[in-house]
Order: structure tokens, then sequence, then C-alpha cells
């Protein structure tokens, strides 16, 4: 039995995917993706099973995702399970299919958002000046 342990990261969130063979069950934070909502952000992290075909079918993906919000969290979610399939297949063929339909499924997005600086109220604002 092949079992598979990646993680994916996105802002503040980093999910731990780990891949194992079995019915095509996918669970994120021990929900199945079907119960998975919002709707929007269940249809992202479905993306890399529908590319995956039916190999998805043949595996069981437990991920557990922790930090940041939802969004971030499903992006993490997203790019490890597609790593993970990747992974397991070990061939080139469905990295070349992840990576034709969008970069993002294998290599993170490596943004932060920009400190706060000292005296400020933003991070690109700059205090208001009254010369009275």
């Amino acid at each position: 039995m092949k079992s598979v342990h990646v993680s994916g990261r996105r802002k503040q969130a980093i999910a731990r995917a780990s891949l194992s063979e079995g019915s095509g069950k996918v669970r994120v934070n021990k929900v199945l993706l079907q119960n998975f909502r919002p709707e929007v952000l269940r249809m992202r992290i479905m993306e890399p099973l529908l590319l995956a075909g039916d190999l998805a079918g043949k595996v069981d993906i437990n991920v557990v995702v922790e930090g940041g919000g939802i969004s971030g969290q499903s992006d993490a979610a997203r790019l490890a399970i597609a790593r993970s399939l990747v992974e397991y297949s070990k061939g080139d063929k469905l990295k070349k299919i992840f990576l034709d339909y969008d970069r993002q499924l294998l290599v993170a997005d490596v943004r932060q958002n920009e400190a706060s600086k000292p005296n400020d109220s933003k991070p690109r604002a700059k205090r208001q000046k009254s010369y009275r």
C-alpha cells in the first residue's frame, strides 16, 4: 500500500495532504469534499481531481488545513492535492496537464501581505501633514 504526504501553502494557510490507495474519498479537515462550503471554493479544490481523471477515483486524499482565511486555505488544499496526485502518478504526463491548465496547481504563490510601518495606519499610506 503506497501513501504520499505533501504540503501546500498560500498566504498564511498551510495544507498537508495524505494520499493513499482507496475508493476516491476526499476529505478537507475531516469534511467530505462534496459537503464543503462555500461552493465556489469547493470547485477550486476539485480542479486537480477533475483534471486527473480516473486516477482520482482510485485514491483517498485526506487534507488538514490550518491558518489563514477560507480562500487561502482552499488554495493551499488545491496545491497540496495536485502535488500529491503528481507524486503518486510518478509521470510527467499529469504534471504537464496541471501546468498547462494553471501553474498555481503545482507552484506555490509566495506573495504575502505587506507589513504596516511604524507610526502609519496602513502599509503604504503616509502620515498626512498639517502646516498649521
